[in-house]
């Protein structure tokens, strides 16, 4: 079994699934990203360890520059490598350079984790806890109070504007296109404004991950 971690700030290990494998042992720092890829294919994982090593502190940077946070980038650049290792068989060099294709695969891990965010946040934001009662036990009134003190925080460290989109979209479940009618904006402003949005509610709920 292969394990690696990016070698600047906090190791986190990465573990391959298992692959049966058939090659030549070679030097793989001799290769090409185009002949890595297709002896990853073939479950080299000397081969993976050269492509891991060139391209994952340059994810993790691509991934930070797209907003994530050094922990998140982190992990989503292992989570990125480790599907370049399970997808090598399917690049094709005639569709896009190697480069192109693993950082297409780092952007698609971000997209799916702001996916994720936002319908966690959006549950959070449009389903309060419920209210107090007798029967309430104590420590659960603190974690709903708590709760319910750091959306009131997180909302308040947006702009009013970020706060409309967020309003509109979370609790009121209006596509971008309908709050751009609504607010008589172009389709970008609003989804500039609700990434920023979700970038800023992203690090506030860090906070206390």
């Amino acid at each position: 079994m292969s394990m690696l971690a990016l070698n600047d700030g906090p190791s986190r290990i990465l573990t391959l699934p298992r692959r049966k494998s058939v090659f030549v042992v070679v030097n793989s720092s001799e290769l090409s990203d185009e002949d890595l890829l297709v002896r990853i294919g073939a479950g080299d994982r000397t081969a993976f360890e050269a492509i891991f090593n060139r391209y994952a502190p340059r994810v993790k940077s691509y991934l930070m520059r797209l907003g994530a946070g050094a922990a998140a980038a982190e992990d989503l650049a292992q989570e990125a490598m480790i599907s370049v290792w399970r997808r090598a068989a399917s690049y094709d060099a005639a569709k896009a350079k190697p480069s192109t294709w693993v950082f297409v695969i780092a952007r698609n891990a971000w997209i799916d984790r702001l996916r994720r965010e936002k319908v966690a946040l959006a549950y959070q934001l449009a389903n309060p806890p419920i209210e107090e009662s007798q029967e309430e036990a104590p420590d659960a009134a603190v974690v709903r109070r708590g709760d319910e003190s750091r959306v009131a925080d997180a909302l308040a460290e947006l702009s009013e504007e970020q706060r409309q989109v967020v309003r509109l979209s979370f609790f009121e479940d209006n596509s971008h296109s309908e709050i751009a009618a609504r607010l008589s904006l172009p389709l970008g402003t609003v989804k500039s404004r609700l990434r920023l949005a979700l970038t800023k509610l992203r690090a506030h709920w860090e906070q206390y991950s």
